[in-house]
């Protein structure tokens, strides 16, 4: 090897070993220098840095081993378990959306649109519907792609619509969307036929349901004249979620209790403008609905972080054994 390779090698070797900071310090010990090995050896010549998919893939196993240890393997499970539900939320949301895009408001309301639909939104909601339908038919790491850049696509129109002044739907759409979309990135790769097909069959069902309360004969739904319909889909979410998590539980499987606690900032999300209302009364100013979404923002994560520190090292009861090491979901 000439000193330029071996300087190369070296150097790839310490950002590798840097990355295994995200393993607990007695994997590092027992097996980092496997680790890293492994790496260089699948590392093509003359790279210097790790590749994305490389660190993310040493940054989710240190996470894994840190779960682990810590006794909570099974939120792993969970949070998947919370991305089936999450998905499927989202492409209802996105079909209701598009079919509220689909019937702008008529020139005598002297309102802006976005070319034939009524804002920019209907981007972000097609590249869901996309996503629902690929999830259908192709493998999961496509969808995965696609969930992806629907997610870019949602966050873009915010700054797009401050670029071009085209209308776009409001935060207390956007917000929840981003976060049901990074939710649903985290899908297993591997899943029942009728699970892939539940995004779109969903999305079929909500489109169907908006033409009839979101597109009304003779006139137009705004997004804000639209909200109660978000407070519906985060309640129906919370209920699957509850009555899943019991189910398993009846099973002593705690993947359903932490897939409820990981969807309920989604779904608090969903509900902002209705919690807002509750507490500050009808028409909350905008600051009132910020921090309302601050609130449940911060809640969802600290009831989960307490939910970890009760669980830390308490196996689950009756369950000795009887759950997978690697991902926490019962055998």
């Amino acid at each position: 090897m000439s000193g330029s390779q071996g300087a190369r090698t070296g150097e790839l070797e310490r950002r590798y070993q840097r990355l295994l900071w995200a393993y607990p310090s007695a994997y590092r010990r027992d097996r980092g220098a496997e680790l890293v090995g492994t790496y260089l050896d699948l590392a093509s010549e003359g790279r210097r840095r790790p590749s994305l998919a490389d660190a993310a893939d040493l940054v989710g196993g240190g996470l894994r081993e840190r779960l682990r240890a810590a006794g909570t393997a099974g939120l792993l499970s969970g949070v998947r378990l919370a991305a089936v539900l999450a998905f499927p939320t989202a492409a209802a949301l996105a079909a209701g959306w598009s079919v509220l895009e689909s019937h702008p408001p008529a020139p005598e309301f002297q309102l802006r649109t976005f070319g034939p639909f009524a804002s920019l939104g209907v981007v972000a909601w097609a590249a869901w519907l996309v996503a629902a339908v690929t999830h259908a038919l192709a493998p999961a790491r496509h969808a995965r792609s696609l969930i992806g850049l629907a997610v870019l696509l949602t966050a873009l129109v915010l700054p797009a619509a401050a670029l071009t002044g085209a209308p776009r739907p409001p935060l207390s759409v956007l917000v929840p969307q981003l976060a049901l979309g990074l939710l649903a990135l985290a899908l297993p790769d591997r899943l029942p036929r009728w699970v892939r097909l539940a995004p779109a069959a969903v999305a079929a069902l909500a489109a169907a349901l908006a033409v009839r309360w979101l597109a009304p004969e003779g006139g137009y739904v705004s997004y804000h004249g639209a909200m109660e319909s978000l407070v519906a889909v985060g309640g129906a979410l919370l209920i699957v979620a509850l009555v899943l998590a019991l189910a398993l539980a009846g099973r002593r499987d705690a993947r359903g209790a932490w897939a409820l606690l990981v969807l309920l900032t989604p779904a608090g999300l969903l509900s902002v403008r209705a919690l807002a209302e509750q507490f500050i009364g009808q028409n909350p100013y905008w600051a009132a609905l910020a921090g309302t979404a601050v609130a449940v923002t911060l809640l969802g994560p600290a009831l989960l972080l307490f939910a970890l520190a009760a669980r830390r090292g308490r196996p689950i009861p009756g369950r000795a054994g009887g759950c997978c090491p690697t991902c926490g979901a019962a055998r």
